[in-house]
């Protein structure tokens, strides 16, 4: 919980009675306590968001795209295996049509 700067005008007796009561809630679980939730819960929904917030940013950029640079050039040289087979049987095509016919 953010605890409030000291303001002009505000004195220093009210600063800290609101510092107090900040320290007070955040320790007392003030959400929990209106929630029926107990603090070490929300604590360990903060410690799982935080564990997948650093997942994400270990995979790097250069990695993903490596691997989709990868997946393309798979994906080309299949295409080009795929035509070369097909060139080659209209071609074989062809000349089992021409000797047919003689």
């Amino acid at each position: 919980m953010r605890i409030p700067a000291v303001r002009p005008g505000r004195s220093e007796r009210q600063f800290s009675a609101l510092r107090v009561g900040a320290k007070r809630d955040g320790a007392q679980g003030s959400t929990g306590g209106s929630f029926d939730l107990a603090p070490s819960e929300i604590e360990g929904w903060v410690e799982d968001a935080k564990r997948g917030m650093e997942n994400s940013l270990r995979a790097n950029p250069l990695d993903i795209r490596e691997h989709y640079e990868k997946q393309l050039k798979d994906l080309q040289d299949a295409y080009g295996e795929a035509m070369l087979e097909q060139r080659a049987r209209k071609k074989l095509q062809a000349q089992l049509d021409g000797k047919d016919g003689i």
